[in-house]
């Protein structure tokens, strides 16, 4: 794969379906992670100073702020850091929700859902267009939160593998801090994507472009894909009979 090539489409891309929407440029999360830090550069290279990138830290662990500020400084990002831990833990105690019998991911869910309320709330107020981070190898297995990080205006990355992901950060010249960390959600302390999918990205994308892996990894690959269906789809409208 060209990958001047590619990122020249995907800037293309981005820039015709932002203005034929009306939008007026882009605003994205910057986690620290790979993905966020592509989307980044691609949005930076498409709309210079009209995008906005949200570093939101919701109980995050340091090193991922660090990464994000540094990716931001080094492509000179229009940035904001929104804090969002008060908003987090006023939520939970609304909810009346505790750690003793509560479900950890129902709880972790709520963090990229307040990212996602932040992120729309500035496009709504700059006439900007969300734009996501998910790449094509976690979209087909469901790996994000409904209605979290899934709740995105346009997804760049989302024909794109995890091994492309990687090949288009290299060409993209994304800081190696950045490139070389275990890829996580920030969603706990500790959590690392490959652990809580419980298989490894090669395998999922060597699954993915029709390879063959170890039959335990498939059968949980194949089933994760059934089981997330919901995610990828509209939600059903009951129709009635006329």
């Amino acid at each position: 794969m060209n990958m001047e090539k590619l990122c020249n489409e995907i800037c293309h891309w981005l820039r015709e379906e932002v203005t034929g929407s009306g939008g007026k440029g882009c605003v994205f999360g910057l986690s620290g992670g790979l993905d966020s830090a592509v989307v980044a550069v691609l949005c930076q290279k498409t709309f210079a100073a009209q995008c906005l990138a949200l570093v939101m830290p919701c109980h995050s662990q340091p090193e991922d702020q660090e990464h994000a500020l540094l990716l931001a400084e080094r492509f000179q990002l229009p940035t904001r850091v929104v804090v969002l831990d008060p908003v987090y833990d006023q939520f939970i105690t609304t909810l009346g929700a505790t750690e003793h019998g509560e479900n950890t991911l129902a709880r972790a869910n709520i963090k990229p859902r307040l990212r996602m309320s932040t992120l729309y709330y500035y496009a709504a107020s700059l006439h900007y267009r969300v734009i996501g981070t998910g790449n094509k190898s976690e979209i087909m297995i469901g790996y994000f939160t409904k209605h979290g990080d899934g709740a995105v205006d346009l997804e760049p990355l989302g024909d794109l593998l995890k091994e492309d992901v990687y090949a288009l950060a290299r060409y993209l010249e994304i800081p190696e801090q950045i490139i070389g960390k275990k890829p996580s959600g920030g969603l706990w302390e500790g959590q690392t994507d490959e652990r809580e999918m419980g298989f490894t990205y090669a395998a999922l994308d060597h699954y993915l472009k029709g390879g063959t892996v170890d039959g335990a990894i498939g059968e949980k690959i194949s089933l994760m894909e059934q089981q997330s269906m919901h995610k990828r789809k509209m939600p059903p409208v009951f129709m009635v009979k006329r």
